[in-house]
């Protein structure tokens, strides 16, 4: 007999060699016959050819030897977690392990220092796992009992100096940066769909899909349109999404976004799938200006907690533009309520709802990025 231990993932990671043990020495309890145990998991290079031709999406891989010495380990797997169940509270330091294979949802309940937004512990420093668990053995619960000649990069520097001050820092350089710009200008943001099983031709498992797009227009200083796109979840949206925007971000001026690498991909992915249309949306592409370096490079308020993702630095700039008074209020959210939109079970009622949602979440990220582009320039002296 044969058992498949199917994952979603596109390699095998160590826990999945633990999870097939378990469900073998299961079925070995049960008097089953295994011959072999495979682990399948996606192929990400598959490309989706239609008519639903599935053959290819998984790799088989038997894990039968490597799995052969774990199944001894079981029994005492099994005792410990009951051994856990039965207990009390753990008394276990916080750790790599709260992070490994996944984040443990409780980790808020063991190190509220760290997840809550009281203080400003050594971990908010970016990319400083490393500094911030070696002064956390040092004493240091708080990143403003540092002391400054600790810390040598720049960005930790500036993370614990406005942390220490309580007052944000806005070098003029961002304004005059932006400034130097010409008109039009182009507020540009996606949302995409990654699925595990591609259900359009030409598509590949987690192949990010763009289905829509939010531009605010600015002809003048404050002198605003707005253009929006969302596709009606009926059909493979690239190509009405790709003319929709060739058609809205013209063929001049600035095109701003957030973390552009990501606008760029997909529509250099357009591109690539629509020969047609490639050259409008790489010329599209070489207009792009991406505002996360300038307010990483320029920025920061205590309030960011050693972050520059657009939801930590909005609130700091115009409050008045929360998300949280949206349905839709991230892109995961986004994915879920387009993924709801395919459904051929949604209701017409609950489709025009999640519409309404997704319309208003990407409409937000745009005018986020306006307002933060206007009070960058509005302070350049």
């Amino acid at each position: 007999m044969r058992m498949v231990e199917v994952k979603s993932t596109t390699s095998i990671k160590d826990y999945h060699l633990m999870d097939a043990a378990i469900q073998s020495w299961v079925a070995k309890q049960a008097m089953l016959p295994l011959n072999k145990v495979e682990i399948a998991y996606i192929d990400n290079s598959f490309i989706y050819p239609g008519d639903g031709m599935y053959q290819g999406l998984f790799h088989f891989a038997d894990v039968s030897e490597q799995i052969a010495d774990l199944q001894d380990d079981v029994p005492g797997w099994i005792n410990a977690a009951r051994a856990s169940l039965s207990g009390g509270e753990p008394c276990v330091a916080t750790g790599p392990q709260c992070h490994t294979p996944f984040k443990c949802p409780f980790l808020s309940f063991c190190s509220p220092s760290v997840e809550s937004d009281d203080g400003f512990p050594p971990e908010i420093l970016p990319y400083g796992a490393a500094l911030s668990a070696k002064l956390r053995k040092e004493g240091y619960n708080d990143l403003r009992d540092v002391p400054a000649d600790r810390l040598d990069n720049l960005r930790h520097q500036l993370v614990w100096r406005v942390s220490k001050s309580g007052q944000s820092e806005l070098d003029p350089e961002a304004g005059r940066l932006l400034a130097a710009l010409p008109y039009p200008r182009y507020y540009l943001d996606f949302e995409t769909i990654s699925l595990a099983v591609p259900v359009w031709t030409g598509t590949r498992p987690y192949m990010q899909v763009p289905f829509q797009w939010s531009c605010h227009i600015e002809t003048a200083k404050g002198v605003m349109t707005h253009s929006e796109f969302l596709a009606d979840g009926r059909g493979d949206p690239r190509q009405n999404f790709a003319e929709s925007l060739i058609d809205a971000i013209g063929t001049n001026g600035p095109i701003f976004a957030y973390n552009a690498p990501f606008e760029r991909s997909r529509m250099q992915e357009l591109a690539d799938h629509f020969p047609i249309l490639s050259r409008a949306l790489e010329d599209a592409i070489d207009r792009i200006v991406d505002l996360l370096p300038i307010a990483r490079e320029y920025y920061y308020h205590p309030a960011m907690r050693g972050s520059w993702s657009i939801k930590a630095v909005l609130p700091t700039i115009a409050p008045d533009l929360a998300y949280d008074d949206l349905e839709v209020g991230n892109g995961d959210m986004a994915q879920q309520a387009f993924a709801e939109i395919m459904e051929i079970k949604t209701s017409p009622e609950r489709r025009q709802k999640l519409k309404g949602a997704l319309l208003s979440y990407c409409e937000r990220d745009t005018l986020a990025m306006v307002r933060i582009a206007h009070y960058f320039e509005d302070n350049e002296s």
